[in-house]
């Protein structure tokens, strides 16, 4: 394999990690978002101050993501972004409301708060929904037609439950006394429906799209893939069994969090499978949409930079913000 057909592989690759990144790190506090109205108010600064270290450079991932989308892959950029405008459009909105909703709460007077927590919300769900849209068009291959639309609108759905699920681990990890209880309660509550919702798509997938049915369903191919179902739904019902025991609320408050990102996780493993080499399904290759190699070699130099800086800033404040959350204040 010459420059010509690796740097395309590195860059889909790291593109890849950094859309997933941003899944996991900016889903707990979208799912923390959405949880929000659950809660009584002192809960609530509880919740916010669980994700206020975080938050906002969580979505550097998604700025890398497309970022590398659009200098890496261009002809794939100008057809995803095209086909999905309005959708990014209500994202950017949702993202944009979290960000003013989460300054403008701490300094809001007692009786303008609600009105921004409510903001806080719509922004958690219109994101949240959106993306689950995005996600749903992408995998299709941007198809048209009415079984791609329900498809789109089954994933827009399971998305939020699925963020609800690894927010509440979240804050089972990051808080104390009745405020984790009630998240052992609130990840409880979501388990079943992104159980069944991921049973039912990963029922609809190969059906909505040829080129999935043959990657899962080829032999060996399908005997390699196993592990992968096994190992997420092994991960889900071990979530459930932490979320049963009383050790939930000790040293291993950590395991459902991690065991839900794991799902997360082995989710992209098999979406990436089912992807390559395609950047657009059935539409474009990674070959045909990258910029040309020169372009590519100067574009990696500017990554081996910046890719380890965000690595290292993110590793480093969940480092020095690890533990119990304590109450979030501005001076």
């Amino acid at each position: 394999m010459n420059w010509d057909t690796a740097l395309p592989v590195v860059f889909m690759g790291l593109m890849g990690l950094a859309m997933l990144a941003y899944v996991v790190l900016d889903g707990y506090d979208l799912g923390v978002g959405l949880l929000l109205p659950r809660a009584g108010d002192a809960d609530k600064d509880t919740m916010i101050a669980s994700i206020g270290p975080f938050w906002d450079a969580n979505e550097t991932w998604l700025v890398l993501g497309v970022g590398i989308l659009l200098i890496a892959f261009p002809k794939a950029h100008g057809l995803v972004l095209g086909a999905l405008y309005l959708p990014v459009t209500l994202m950017l909105v949702g993202l944009i409301l979290r960000g003013v909703a989460f300054d403008f709460r701490v300094k809001a007077q007692a009786q303008h708060k609600p009105l921004w927590n409510r903001a806080f919300f719509a922004g958690s769900a219109l994101a949240a929904l959106s993306q689950g849209w995005m996600l749903g068009r992408y995998i299709t291959g941007l198809q048209e037609g009415w079984p791609f639309m329900l498809f789109a609108a089954a994933i827009a759905l399971l998305l939020p439950a699925a963020y609800v699920l690894l927010g509440a681990a979240w804050l089972v990890m990051k808080t104390e006394g009745d405020l984790q209880r009630q998240a052992v309660r609130w990840a409880k509550i979501a388990w079943p429906p992104v159980v069944l919702g991921m049973g039912l798509i990963s029922l609809a997938t190969p059906v909505v799209s040829p080129t999935v049915f043959e990657r899962w369903f080829s032999m060996p191919a399908f005997i390699a893939l196993l592990p992968i179902p096994l190992m997420t739904l092994a991960a889900l019902v071990g979530a459930r069994a932490m979320l049963n025991s009383h050790r939930v609320l000790g040293k291993l408050c950590w395991l459902p969090f991690a065991l839900v990102v794991s799902v997360f996780g082995l989710g992209g493993i098999g979406l990436a499978y089912s992807l390559f080499p395609y950047v657009v399904m059935d539409r474009l290759t990674l070959w045909q949409a990258a910029s040309a190699t020169e372009s590519l070699a100067v574009i990696a130099i500017g990554c081996a930079i910046t890719v380890p800086a965000i690595v290292g800033y993110t590793v480093f404040s969940y480092r020095v913000f690890r533990g119990k959350t304590a109450p979030l204040s501005y001076a």
